[in-house]
């Protein structure tokens, strides 16, 4: 059975609004030459302003694009303009033998990923007191930050809606020169909070006592056992060798990709990729960073797809971040797996509370939740009338009451406490990323 997409899938993957258009205006047979495909791959020749035409291909495996066109777009618009055109039917292109120049560029990656699985895992070569050079700067760095909160409460949190940004990214540089990267985007949570919403003060102190609760943790962590060690220290910015993290066995399953959220801070963007395990019932959060215009991203997901991976976790008392250590694109239907109501999901981060007092968000799929409007705010409610909030800043309130038309439906939410936000819906049991 072939992988296919849909046209709202392909869509997605373009970086921009004009990549779009540009790729809808080229998914026409007549402005390609030639075209082909086989069970791994799409490629064609498509009209340039040149003599000869561009040469896109497309690993269908691992959805990964290349073209000879001068674009430093990531995919360029040949790229979605081929996989529109196979989307849309997968007769649109035929099956056929493989040129000379695709098969070169899938051996040169099949070949690159054979020689990361069989590279040996380095240690760092830097100086043994660089550790203790970063300790004591990051130390440095939360006796400042408990002054500035010890500041904050004494002057009296009323008078934070007043402050402007500077008031909060001072802070935030100065946990990043700090080297406690964590932290500082734990402070900019606190900017973020709509201060002149009713019910800001109950958002702004869950906050502020996971940024306390997790600097008590830092500084006590001799106290605490080696896996809440590790997270506490994740959550402070402490990273973990993902070259070591692939070399260790992992979990194999069938992942659902339910979502994708794109962040992006001074030019750093940030991927955040939800994958559910249809036989582990594990959930999973794949990141991926890369710097705009200076790089591109390592691999592409595309939410609403499914992939036959290898999974494996990063140290945690309760593990949710993972690194993919090999995949590629399965046609597995995306069946709904999860959760009945809102009482399934508190009961779960109950459990988690238990052990990890400061967690990040999680991914859940509920089985029936309704948006509902109430005091001038967007609920989400359960078959059993129980409501949570929607998370503020959201943007897919419309496009979600466009697809559901304000009923019930399965839904997958990303989200912690009170708060959440859907990144997909099961619309006639078909899975639509948001």
């Amino acid at each position: 059975m072939p992988i296919t997409f849909t046209e709202q899938q392909v869509l997605d993957t373009a970086p921009d609004d004009a990549s779009r258009k540009s790729g809808k205006d080229l998914a026409s047979l007549l402005k390609w030459e030639s075209t082909g495909r086989s069970a791994i791959a799409l490629w064609g020749a498509c009209k340039g302003s040149g003599s000869k035409p561009y040469q896109t291909q497309i690993d269908l495996q691992q959805l990964a694009f290349k073209c000879s066109c001068p674009s430093r777009k990531f995919p360029c618009k040949h790229g979605i303009a081929l996989l529109l055109l196979y989307s849309r039917s997968t007769d649109n292109i035929p099956e056929t033998a493989s040129p000379a120049w695709v098969n070169e560029w899938i051996e040169k990656r099949q070949a690159t990923q054979e020689k990361k699985a069989a590279a040996p895992v380095t240690t760092s070569t830097s100086s043994a007191k660089s550790p203790a050079v970063r300790a004591s700067r990051v130390n440095e760095g939360i006796e400042e930050l408990l002054r500035w909160m010890k500041d904050m409460l004494r002057n009296g949190i009323i008078h934070l809606p007043e402050k402007n940004q500077t008031y909060w990214e001072n802070t935030a540089r100065r946990l990043i020169d700090a080297q406690a990267p964590g932290l500082a985007g734990m402070v900019r949570n606190l900017q973020d909070i709509h201060y002149y919403q009713e019910g800001w003060q109950q958002q702004f102190m869950v906050h502020l006592l996971k940024l306390y609760t997790t600097v008590q943790g830092y500084l006590h962590l001799e106290l605490l056992p080696e896996l809440l060690q590790q997270d506490i220290r994740q959550q402070c910015g402490f990273t973990v060798n993902q070259e070591y993290l692939k070399s260790l066995p992992g979990i194999t399953d069938t992942w659902q990709v339910l979502g994708k959220q794109i962040t992006e801070q001074d030019k750093l963007i940030t991927e955040r990729y939800w994958l559910y395990g249809e036989s582990s019932g594990q959930t999973a959060l794949i990141l991926q960073f890369y710097a705009r215009h200076f790089s591109t991203p390592a691999f592409t997901l595309q939410p609403g797809t499914a992939i036959k991976a290898e999974l494996v976790y990063f140290p945690s008392v309760k593990p949710l971040r993972a690194v993919l250590k090999e995949y590629k694109l399965t046609a597995s239907p995306m069946h709904f797996h999860g959760m009945h109501q809102w009482s399934d999901v508190l009961a779960h981060q109950t459990d988690l509370c238990s052990s990890m007092p400061v967690y990040p968000e999680q991914l859940y799929t509920v089985q029936s939740l309704q948006l509902v409007p109430q005091q001038q705010q967007w609920l989400l409610m359960d078959q059993q009338r129980q409501l949570m909030a929607l998370k503020p800043g959201s943007n897919k309130l419309w496009k979600l009451l466009a697809i559901t038309g304000g009923h019930a439906m399965p839904m997958a939410v990303t989200g912690a406490g009170n708060y959440y936000e859907p990144i997909g819906v099961w619309s006639n049991e078909h899975y639509q990323a948001l």
